[in-house]
């Protein structure tokens, strides 16, 4: 089950991505979700499917990978689909007792569920080519300008990443617990799909257990490396822009300004 959990991993694949500066990254992650704003033809997608395709590509992170951290989404895509399949007015084309399929409300949940797809792709391949410390160290700069007015910008940036890298972490901790209860001859996956459910209640206890101890555990040793609130800190690796990052960032621009001018056009 962990395996399936791409966000705040990071794997080493040596692609153009992972020489760019996690700042460029960032910024175009920002750029790429506001154009997803704008998506709202067949075309529109097209070009933002192609442009995905082109990240994952760049990115050289295997196919199978990101296939396979799109498993526990499908719940979430399913529901998308079949709500907006049965919520949207228009020509019915099924219908049973009092839910109706629509040809529209079809054609929106294929949107809503191929644009969440998108980000899901585009979020994972942010972590997956950028290390924690620089992924930190780049949204402290982005957003130092705020410690003007004394926000407290270090702090922000390191709970961020540490949220992120604890996703797996977290995952990783349900696994021993689950492989726990079946050595004790307690197997969840023979339970029924109606009530696995509710199997999973005891679980959480010793999962929030020792989260909150890996926390406080993770607090200790910032606080015995004289952490402190992270003001005035130095780093070793110093950030910069380099030709690649502007190449990257003028190709971030130019897929919202590509679905502007179709969305003028009408097409």
């Amino acid at each position: 089950m962990a395996n399936s959990i791409l966000l705040g991993q990071y794997t080493e694949t040596n692609s153009i991505l992972h020489r760019l500066d996690p700042r460029t990254k960032l910024l175009c992650f920002i750029v790429l979700m506001i154009g997803f704003l704008m998506l709202d033809k067949f075309v529109s997608y097209a070009v933002a499917t192609f442009f995905v395709l082109g990240i994952m590509r760049a990115s050289k992170v295997p196919l199978r990978m990101l296939g396979r951290g799109l498993k526990p989404m499908v719940l979430i895509l399913m529901f998308t689909f079949l709500y907006h399949a049965i919520s949207t007015k228009g020509t019915v084309i099924m219908s049973w007792m009092f839910i109706h399929v629509t040809l529209e409300g079809l054609q929106n949940g294929s949107r809503f569920v191929l644009r969440i797809i998108l980000l899901v792709l585009l979020a994972s391949i942010l972590t997956l080519t950028t290390k924690p410390l620089s992924l930190a160290q780049g949204l402290e700069k982005l957003l130092s300008p705020l410690s003007k007015i004394h926000v407290p910008v270090e702090q922000f940036s390191l709970m961020i990443v540490i949220t992120i890298r604890f996703i797996p972490t977290i995952m990783h901790e349900l696994d021993r617990i689950l492989l726990t209860q079946k050595a004790r001859g307690y197997d969840i996956s023979s339970v029924r799909r109606s009530k696995r459910m509710l199997a999973y209640i005891p679980i959480l206890v010793p999962l929030i257990f020792t989260t909150i101890k890996r926390a406080e555990q993770l607090s200790l040793a910032i606080d015995a490396r004289a952490y402190g609130d992270g003001r005035r800190r130095i780093v070793y690796k110093q950030l910069e822009w380099k030709r690649l990052d502007y190449f990257a960032g003028g190709l971030a621009i130019l897929f919202p300004v590509i679905l502007l001018v179709l969305k003028i056009g009408g097409i």
